[in-house]
């Protein structure tokens, strides 16, 4: 986890996030820094919008929650909400893995 809390740290303070400033960052932290964790991190992170991430994950627990729209039939969405809630799964299986699903598949590693 420190490996991602650095590579956080690096993106709050609007630095570039590559292994010679997770180093730093690590070792100002009194970590002994393992270079290939680095390196996949800093090569997973290239592909993740973290700022998409950071907002998708404050509301997460708000997802799980039922709501009035997830009540209704799915095959008659009857409220705006509950149709771009549709529409939106529907785009996310044409598309393939999700930044969500990506960020959690990262987090596996460590």
């Amino acid at each position: 986890m420190e490996y991602i809390y650095g590579a956080l740290l690096l993106h709050y303070a609007k630095q570039e996030i590559n292994e010679e400033n997770l180093t730093k960052v690590l070792q100002a932290a009194g970590i002994t820094p393992d270079e290939v964790r680095i390196k996949t991190l800093v090569a997973a992170l290239k592909e993740i919008n973290i700022e998409e991430a950071i907002k998708s994950a404050a509301f997460a627990p708000m997802v799980a929650a039922p709501s009035v729209a997830t009540a209704a039939p799915a095959s008659a969405p009857s409220t705006p909400v509950a149709k771009a809630e549709e529409k939106k799964k529907e785009e996310e299986e044409k598309k393939g893995p999700s930044e969500e699903e990506i960020a959690g598949s990262l987090a596996s590693l460590f």
